[in-house]
């Protein structure tokens, strides 16, 4: 962990800091062993190009932009559509006890997320009770999916620092424009406190078990969808929507994740 540490403060210090920084510390015997869990806004459906088109994994997302960094050696295995479930079948598998690092953002495909977004942009259907049941979901179901999840990663990499990413609002729930189709400003609003109540329920099921939180929703506060510069996609059919853009990556979670170590 100290190794990651100082892996982190190097890679934020300005140059004439490193040059007061004796070159043997400096150095690193091998790279950190990072590895990155989640579902798609790990992943980085939404920032294309993919470098694995069915888990649309892309040098874009957060985790491949903090692996170059680092100068860490990443291990991929976050996957687009990937539940709790997932990731304790096919992911969690990365993890050893050489492990230095792991990032993982889980939770909204547990909850029908996207089936709540789906049924807010189709014209003429009320969205309020998908909004409902993913809320129920988030409280009543997600905190011990999380638990399991959480406890793989600590049995399988005991010496990690484990930081575990959360979901953005989506909207600025000021206007409406093309771009997200039919969302009125009630809808977004809702689905704005539906992602705060998941952020919520992440972040206690984190520090539950002593791992760090990292909440994005400031840093995505000013781009959301419609807005100037916005860095999630609405609703379109050129890329994945209502999922980060590269810009969101670089600028929101990314630097969010680097000060958070």
């Amino acid at each position: 962990m100290r190794r990651l540490r100082r892996a982190a403060t190097l890679a934020v210090a300005p140059l004439a800091a490193l040059l007061l920084v004796p070159a043997a510390a400096q150095a690193q015997s091998e790279p950190l062993d990072y590895v990155a869990l989640g579902d798609s806004y790990s992943s980085g459906s939404g920032a294309g190009p993919y470098t694995d088109l069915l888990c649309q994994r892309s040098e874009k997302a957060h985790p491949s932009l903090l692996a170059e960094e680092l100068d860490a050696e990443l291990t991929f295995a976050a996957c687009g559509g990937a539940t709790t479930d997932d990731v304790l079948a096919d992911q969690v598998d990365a993890l050893d006890e050489d492990t230095d690092l792991v990032t993982i953002g889980i939770g909204g495909n547990d909850i029908g997320w996207t089936g709540a977004i789906t049924a807010c942009i189709t014209p003429f259907k009320n969205c309020t009770p998908q909004i409902e049941e993913a809320e129920r979901k988030a409280t009543e179901e997600l905190p011990a999916k999380l638990a399991a999840v959480y406890d793989a990663i600590s049995d399988r990499a005991p010496d990690a620092e484990v930081y575990v990413t959360g979901y953005p609002r989506l909207f600025a729930a000021r206007n409406t424009c093309d771009a997200f189709g039919q969302i009125s400003i009630a809808e977004q609003r809702a689905m704005n406190e539906g992602a705060d109540l998941l952020s919520s329920v992440i972040e206690a099921a984190a520090e539950n078990h002593g791992f760090t939180y990292v909440d994005v929703r400031d840093a995505f506060a000013d781009h959301g969808i419609c807005a100037r510069t916005p860095w999630l996609h609405g609703f379109t059919v050129l890329e994945v929507p209502y999922h980060p853009n590269a810009l969101g990556h670089r600028d929101g979670y990314f630097p969010t994740l680097l000060a958070a170590l």
